[in-house]
C-alpha cells in the first residue's frame, strides 16, 4: 500500500538532534520495556519517529501522575501540556529533547493536533476520578488514553484510510480494556474503578459498597470476564488492520496485540481474580508468542465490514481529514521501496549470520 513518508525537504527546520532521538529512547527503554523492545521490531525509518511519540505520552501522563490528587495542580499540569503542545506544533518547542523530537514527527508524518489534545482529555478523566456508567463511557475513556495512540501510529505509518484509522483505534481500545481487566484491585485500593457500574450492579454489587472493601468475588469475575471479551472481540477486528500495514511494520505492531492479548488471558488463568493478584505474562510463554507474531505478520486476514466505534470516530476523521494529498507512487518511489526491501534482507542475513 503507499505510505506517506518522512519529508526530508531541506527547507525545513530540523529541531531534533541525535542525542534528543537518544534520549527519548532511553526514556522508553527504562520506564516502558514492552514497547521499547517491541520498536525494534519496526522499520528504521518509523522506529525513532515511534519511540518520540511514545515518550512525550510517557511524560505527559507522568505529569499528572506526579502532582497527586490536587486539583489546582492538575489543572496546572494539563495547562503546562497544553503549552508545550501549542509550541511544538508551532515550531518553536520548548528546550527540551522530547518536545523537540516529537516537533519534527507531527510536522513529517501531519499527526493531527486533535489526536494529542483527546490524549489530554483523557489524562484530564482521570485526574477527575470519572466513572463510566456503561461500555460506551469505557469506549469514551479508552478512545483518549489509547485509541490515540493507535490513531497517531496508524498516520505515522501512512495508514490513514477510515478503515485502517478505525481498526488502529480498535486495538488501542482493545489494549486499555486489557489494562482495566489486569488493574481491577490496583484501581479500587486508590479509590477508583473503571469496570462499567450498570455491569456491576447487574451482578448484584453496589460500586460504592465494593471500593470499600475489594475483595475478589464471582460476580466481579463475571464482570471481568465480559469485558475482555469484549477487548478480544476489538482484537480480532485490528487483526484485518494489522494486515493492511507495510510488511515491515506487521510484527512489531502484531508484537504489541499479542503480548496485550495474553495478558488477558493470564487474568483468565488466575480465575479472573486481579483483585489479590496482578496478572504478569511469564517470559516463557513471551517466547512461545513469536510464532504468532512473526507468524500472522505474512498472513493477509479478512477485511473486516465494521465501521468504526462511533466513540472512536473522531479520531479517524480527525486523521483521515489531515491526510496530506499526494500523486499516485512513481517510478522512483518503488525504486525506493525495492532498495529498502533489499535492505532489509541485508540486515535480517547479517542478523542470522551474527548468531551461528
Amino acid at each position: 500500500m503507499p505510505q506517506l513518508s518522512s519529508d526530508h525537504n531541506n527547507t525545513k527546520k530540523t529541531h531534533a538532534t541525535a542525542a534528543d532521538i537518544a534520549a527519548c529512547r532511553e526514556l522508553l527503554r527504562c520506564g516502558s520495556r514492552s514497547f521499547y523492545a517491541a520498536s525494534f521490531l519496526l522499520p528504521a525509518r518509523f522506529r525513532d519517529p515511534a519511540i518520540a511519540l511514545y515518550a512525550f505520552c510517557r511524560i505527559a501522563d507522568d505529569a499528572i501522575d506526579c502532582v497527586g490528587d490536587d486539583p489546582v495542580l492538575q489543572a496546572e499540569a494539563l495547562e503546562m501540556l497544553n503549552d508545550r503542545l501549542d509550541r511544538l506544533y508551532a515550531g518553536t518547542p520548548i528546550d527540551d529533547p522530547i518536545d523537540r523530537a516529537l516537533a519534527d514527527v507531527v510536522r513529517d508524518f501531519a499527526i493531527p493536533k486533535r489526536l494529542l489534545e483527546a490524549l489530554f482529555e483523557g489524562f484530564e478523566w482521570d485526574a477527575e476520578g470519572r466513572r463510566y456508567e456503561d461500555l460506551s463511557g469505557i469506549y469514551d475513556y479508552s478512545a483518549r488514553v489509547a485509541g490515540t495512540v493507535g490513531a497517531m501510529m496508524a498516520a505515522l505509518m501512512g495508514a490513514r484510510s477510515e478503515e485502517m484509522v478505525a481498526r488502529a483505534c480498535d486495538l488501542g481500545v482493545a489494549m486499555q480494556i486489557t489494562n482495566i481487566c489486569r488493574d481491577v484491585g490496583e484501581d479500587a485500593r486508590n479509590g477508583r474503578i473503571y469496570l462499567p457500574l450498570s455491569w456491576v450492579r447487574e451482578a448484584g454489587v453496589d460500586p460504592d459498597e465494593w471500593l470499600k472493601n475489594p475483595v475478589f468475588n464471582e460476580a466481579i469475575a463475571s464482570v471481568v470476564r465480559r469485558l475482555l471479551q469484549t477487548a478480544d472481540e476489538l482484537y480480532q477486528r485490528s487483526d484485518a488492520g494489522i494486515a493492511g500495514l507495510p510488511l515491515g511494520c506487521r510484527a512489531g505492531i502484531n508484537a504489541a496485540r499479542y503480548l496485550y492479548a495474553e495478558i488477558g488471558r493470564q487474568v483468565e488463568r488466575q480465575g479472573l481474580d486481579s483483585i489479590s493478584q496482578r496478572a504478569v505474562v511469564p517470559a516463557p510463554r513471551k517466547l512461545q508468542l513469536l510464532a504468532p507474531i512473526l507468524g500472522r505478520a505474512v498472513v493477509s486476514a479478512r477485511p473486516v465490514e465494521a465501521p468504526a466505534l462511533e466513540e472512536t470516530r473522531f479520531l479517524v476523521e480527525a486523521v483521515v481529514a489531515e491526510t496530506p494529498q499526494r500523486t499516485p507512487a512513481g517510478v522512483g518511489e518503488r525504486v525506493i521501496w525495492v532498495l529498502e526491501l533489499f535492505q532489509q534482507l541485508e540486515e535480517r542475513e547479517r542478523a542470522a549470520l551474527s548468531v551461528r
